[in-house]
């Protein structure tokens, strides 16, 4: 599809702002229960994870410590789905995991190829030129 060629850098950028938002969306169910109610009592483990959500989704949304936030979140999204979905069988499609190891492997992508575009990190390199 060589039309979006053009567009590489900035679907990329969309791609890193929107995940990080949805992302940072979880964290903000668990923690005010907006939009809506988080249907499970907090823990440690469930705070330790909306931390990760909020923190890292924002970081990631803002390109800034874009590799190290989607390197942890990534990882926190491997780590849940094997607690919250892996025990109810292997296959994300009947498990209802597949979000999270969307967000895993989206994540694993950004942690590899940075900021990018639109980003905090970017602007500071374009500060530096």
């Amino acid at each position: 599809m060589g039309f979006l060629d053009k567009y590489k850098e900035h679907t990329y950028a969309l791609l890193r702002i929107v995940s990080g938002l949805l992302f940072m969306g979880h964290g903000v169910q668990k923690f005010f229960n907006f939009p809506t109610d988080f249907p499970w009592p907090l823990n440690p483990m469930t705070m330790a994870a909306g931390g990760i959500e909020i923190l890292g989704g924002a970081l990631i949304a803002l390109g800034l410590f874009t590799r190290p936030a989607a390197f942890i979140s990534s990882g926190m999204a491997a780590v849940g789905y094997w607690i919250a979905h892996g025990k109810e069988g292997l296959f994300p499609i009947s498990n209802g995991g597949e979000l999270i190891a969307l967000y895993c492997f989206i994540f694993l992508y950004i942690a590899a190829n940075g900021a990018g575009i639109w980003s905090l990190e970017g602007e500071k390199e374009r500060k530096k030129a």
